[in-house]
């Protein structure tokens, strides 16, 4: 479908997004800024990593951190604003939990996955449940 060589295509698009850049900004410093950028998305996808979050929070940092520096203003340097509406609070335990599940749960789940093999019941070895990995 694509008739281009890809050893061409690859410094074709590079030289587009380098003029592309400095055309915007004029700024040399901002091209440098964009092949670290560059190989830092490279090695994320060698490493299987997934960029969409690291992208999210370079587009939504700064207007979190306006907002929460606006909020910190409005309650005169007090943290306690952030806990004292209900859905506030709701979000700060759920975001809490995320953090906090895959350092707690690891050591629960191979003590529950223990006992189901001592048991001979479901999931013991040879008899994979529903809800087991398949490299298990």
């Amino acid at each position: 479908m694509n008739k281009v060589p890809s050893g061409a295509l690859f410094p074709l698009i590079l030289l587009f997004c380098i003029i592309g850049v400095y055309t915007v900004s004029a700024n040399v410093w901002d091209i440098v800024i964009m092949l670290m950028v560059g190989a830092l998305g490279y090695g994320m996808r060698k490493l299987a990593c997934e960029p969409m979050p690291l992208v999210l929070a370079y587009v939504l940092g700064r207007m979190a951190e306006e907002s929460i520096r606006q909020t910190l203003l409005l309650s005169r340097g007090s943290a306690a604003i952030f806990l004292s509406r209900p859905i506030a609070a709701a979000f700060l335990g759920t975001a809490r939990a995320v953090v906090l599940l895959p350092i707690v749960a690891p050591p629960f789940r191979a003590g529950h996955r223990e006992a189901r093999q001592s048991r001979g019941g479901v999931g013991a070895p040879g008899r994979p449940t529903q809800g087991d990995p398949p490299w298990r």
